[in-house]
């Protein structure tokens, strides 16, 4: 307080109206009232101690502010935590799915190998059942060729010996055929 009165002093004696040579003291004289007024205000300031509450108001507030900014600090330290842990488990469901997708990859490709196999098994069995039916078909031609041609001899045969052979020569041939059949019989 004794700073700010002396100062006030000084403010009074380097004032203009001394430097004019008016009576400063003086309730006409404007400066002086203003002067007073000032001085009363800043009395009433210091009688209420209005410059501690302000400056514990200012304390309070810079606490809360101090206080605003270490949450926000532990805020912020808690988000990149997050955000770590977020970047962490996105990095190994990447992982994962990379192992899934070549997992795929290689059952796919074993599996269209296996495909291939058993394709190629299936072509194999149906090339040698298609030998075969062809093989049969060639055999079944065969014998039905020598059974035409054996049905075709056996006529020719038949209308040449017709032709040719006499009844006594038939009968001389038939009975022989029989006495053949019966010496192998018994």
């Amino acid at each position: 307080m004794r700073l700010t009165f002396s100062a006030m002093i000084a403010g009074l004696t380097a004032s203009p109206a001394f430097a004019a040579g008016d009576v400063f003291f003086s309730l006409k004289n404007t400066d002086f009232i203003v002067l007073l007024g000032f001085i009363v205000f800043i009395g009433v300031l210091l009688y209420f101690k209005v410059p501690s509450l302000l400056v514990g108001m200012l304390d309070k507030r810079a606490d809360g502010i101090k206080s605003e900014l270490d949450e926000a600090r532990a805020l912020r330290e808690e988000a990149q935590t997050l955000l770590a842990s977020y970047e962490r488990k996105q990095q190994e469901v990447k992982d994962q799915a990379d192992r899934i997708v070549t997992a795929a990859k290689a059952e796919a490709n074993e599996a269209a190998d296996q495909a291939r196999a058993d394709l190629d098994k299936s072509i194999i069995r149906r090339l040698a059942a298609a030998e075969e039916q062809i093989e049969s078909a060639q055999a079944a031609a065969v014998k039905e060729v020598r059974d035409q041609a054996i049905v075709i001899a056996i006529a020719a045969a038949k209308d040449v010996i017709a032709k040719k052979m006499s009844a006594a020569d038939g009968n001389a041939l038939i009975d022989r055929a029989i006495a053949d059949v019966d010496a192998k019989l018994h």
